[in-house]
């Protein structure tokens, strides 16, 4: 790396949480203009993709009816197509209709207290994958449902927002940056001296935020999925926000994070949770047929057990 770059690390706010962007760059470079384009590529996802903003594009597309064809973004539509090509691939375990889950269970934007009665019903509902159901009309733009679902972008649109970041980098010249989410993180090149960009993996633990590890990253993306950030308590139970579509509710099968690598973030995004909802025995045979590198970190009271998967990931 030449050794006239100039260090940049800029961040601001959205989707409830903040963005981040680490690069090196020529002197020239307007970091101004890169800043607003920055938060303009996150802040487009965010109006496409919110089920928080009921004027955002995908709640548009909820409040529609079953049969009728609404014309939706580009990038909505790339979101899509994704998340149902996972959700076959994962048999399902994937699925970005589980909406009124979500809701019922009081991770959504219509209340914070989970709503029993909603619950119960879901519990006896067994759900179609929204594969099945949710039709694109990807030449023409638009979309249509064949039951009453509500999508729920929340495990694969950070991803994609990460996605749009890096490009965006890219678009200014910038050849070697690290791109953040909430937790979602890609790389391209690599740092001044000419090494990987370092990534910590955060340990799955719901009062204090420690690395459970270090991993080096170079024009690869990694995304992790996990019980410790949002859950609610159900009796002796915690249930996290990840949800089974086969249980009608929170996935509950001992595993505490899985964090993926894969060249797209928005990928990594979705193939984390898929592998969160089937757990390690299934996610780990998943994983294996997939060619997926992720790392499994089960909870059995205070313990934790890592299931590495892959060549790639290593933690030190």
């Amino acid at each position: 790396m030449s050794s006239d770059l100039c260090r940049h690390a800029l961040n601001g706010p959205t989707m409830g949480t903040r963005w981040s962007a680490l690069f090196y760059a020529p002197p020239g470079l307007d970091v101004t203009a890169l800043e607003v384009a920055l938060a303009e590529s996150v802040d487009r996802v965010d109006r496409q993709m919110s089920t928080w903003k009921p004027e955002s594009d995908l709640m548009r597309f909820n409040s529609a009816r079953p049969e009728d064809w609404v014309s939706l973004p580009a990038e909505l539509m790339r979101v899509l197509g994704r998340g149902l090509e996972i959700g076959r691939a994962s048999g399902g375990a994937f699925d970005i209709g589980l909406g009124s889950l979500v809701n019922a269970w009081g991770f959504g934007p219509s209340g914070s207290e989970p709503d029993v009665e909603a619950i119960r019903q879901s519990l006896r509902m067994r759900l179609s994958p929204t594969h099945d159901v949710l039709e694109l009309d990807q030449p023409r733009g638009r979309a249509r449902k064949h039951a009453a679902i509500s999508l729920d972008l929340s495990g694969i649109a950070k991803g994609f927002a990460v996605d749009e970041m890096m490009r965006t980098v890219e678009a200014f010249g910038v050849s070697a940056a690290l791109v953040s989410l909430d937790g979602e993180v890609k790389a391209c090149g690599a740092t001044a001296d000419g090494t990987p960009w370092l990534v910590a993996v955060e340990k799955p633990d719901f009062e204090t935020r420690s690395p459970l590890g270090v991993i080096a990253l170079r024009d690869a993306a990694v995304a992790t999925s996990g019980d410790y950030r949002h859950w609610v308590d159900v009796g002796e139970k915690r249930l996290s926000h990840t949800m089974d579509r086969m249980r009608g509710g929170p996935a509950d099968n001992g595993t505490a994070s899985v964090s993926v690598i894969t060249e797209s973030c928005m990928d990594a995004d979705a193939w984390a949770t898929a592998l969160m909802v089937l757990g390690s025995a299934a996610g780990k045979e998943l994983a294996l047929r997939q060619g997926l590198d992720a790392l499994f970190v089960q909870r059995s009271g205070d313990e934790l057990t890592r299931i590495q998967v892959g060549e790639v990931f290593q933690v030190a």
